[in-house]
């Protein structure tokens, strides 16, 4: 799979990262080989997430050591950071295997990218203005005990 996606303009050719810059405890590209316990430290992800990502397909294939070990790459890594996010927004993880699978089949699949993303960046802002609907209640809520906290202290203090 490649994780990262080439994506041409009609002004410039630009590369598509994964999901933002590299944290600083990676090891330098070619000296990359994490194993499965090493990548589940690194992402938080347990090992049996990590198997389960890759026997449904959302993990490319991952490369294996002479002894039959997985062998994680910093590529990896990137693609497990973007599946990291793309779960926090709420997308399904059927949609994350065929986001995956179009990835693999290539740049000619880039308009289904765009509008299975665009669908879940609609799904995401609905959620946030949800959320602040909530949080203005909320907000009100705590006003009110404020004032009313207020009011007794001041009450009892005559």
């Amino acid at each position: 799979m490649t994780v990262t996606e080439p994506e041409t303009t009609t002004t410039t050719a630009r590369t598509d990262t994964c999901a933002g810059p590299r944290p600083q405890n990676r090891r330098p590209d070619g000296q990359d080989k994490y194993t499965i316990s090493e990548v589940a430290a690194l992402t938080g992800l347990t090992a049996h997430t990590l198997r389960w990502y890759e026997r449904i397909g959302l993990m490319p294939h991952i490369d294996r050591s002479h002894t039959g070990q997985r062998r994680y790459t910093n590529r990896d890594l990137d693609w497990l950071d973007l599946v990291g996010k793309l779960r926090l927004t709420g997308m399904p993880v059927a949609d994350m295997v065929r986001y995956a699978e179009l990835v693999r089949e290539g740049d000619h699949t880039y308009h289904e990218r765009f509008e299975l993303l665009k669908a879940t960046r609609e799904d995401v802002l609905a959620r946030i203005a949800e959320l602040q609907g909530t949080l203005a209640v909320l907000d009100r809520k705590i006003s009110f005990y404020a004032d009313a906290g207020r009011a007794l202290a001041s009450e009892r203090s005559r």
